[in-house]
């Protein structure tokens, strides 16, 4: 069994989530993560929870920094009490097109922080071009869990695994011109939980298509290649891993 630990359900696939999840089943990947990070696509979470094996993590992206007020916070800790809600997230940093906002991001970043401290629940962190700032604030909270779509260095890698954080392996591992072989190459496999970011990131060969989370299989071979290992031990390890970060 493989878990895609965060995706994206396009509309494509809400219109008909049993024929989504039969063609995840059929690639062995059972169990999927659907991040909703923005206020307005919360809204459409809802019509999954009532779909077997779909989880749900909610929380709001440095995208929405500066536009979310006190009753946004507090909306965010009623969803986060729905049932099969197992992450909050995607949470973080992202200075990849300025540092205008970077103090809001920053802000929006703590006060989610806190909520998932208090509630005693994992984190999905998104972290671009922001490693410096999103290490020191998460030392500040007694938080753990994933670093979304990592593609930092091996000290990097290694720091996260430190600090008790699991990192998200996604699609950009088969890229031609991705450093995530060398790092794969120096971390161990109890540090690794696989994802899609679908519908974004397909991995070679559909590299520029639409993503899906029955891609999942595809991103274990690159893996277990690298590691001169078995699919089926990274099939297991890396789903031995999700369950220990998230309660399904």
């Amino acid at each position: 069994m493989f878990i895609d630990t965060h995706c994206h359900i396009s509309k494509e696939e809400e219109k008909d989530l049993s024929f989504f999840m039969q063609e995840n089943k059929k690639n062995k990947v059972d169990k999927i993560i659907a991040s909703f990070c923005e206020k307005e696509s919360m809204k459409d979470a809802f019509l999954l929870s009532s779909q077997e094996d779909i989880y749900l993590s909610f929380g709001y992206h440095p995208s929405e920094a500066g536009e979310i007020q006190e009753e946004d916070l507090k909306l965010l800790e009623k969803n986060l009490t729905l049932n099969k809600v197992v992450a909050l997230g995607e949470i973080g940093l992202d200075y990849h097109y300025g540092k205008e906002n970077k103090l809001d991001q920053q802000d929006l970043f703590e006060k989610q922080l806190q909520i998932a401290e208090k509630m005693h629940l994992p984190v999905i962190i998104h972290s671009r071009d922001a490693t410096y700032d999103t290490i020191n604030l998460l030392k500040k909270y007694k938080v753990r869990g994933v670093i979304h779509c990592f593609s930092g260095s091996v000290e990097t890698a290694l720091e996260y695994i430190r600090m008790g954080y699991f990192l998200g392996i996604g699609g950009v591992i088969t890229f031609k011109n991705s450093n995530l072989p060398r790092v794969i190459e120096q971390i161990p496999l109890s540090a690794i939980v696989l994802e899609t970011d679908s519908p974004y990131l397909s991995p070679e060969p559909y590299r520029g298509r639409t993503n899906s989370s029955k891609n999942i299989p595809i991103i274990a071979q690159k893996i277990a290649e690298i590691k001169n290992v078995s699919l089926e031990e990274v099939e297991n390890q890396t789903t031995q891993n999700a369950f220990q970060i998230f309660d399904f």
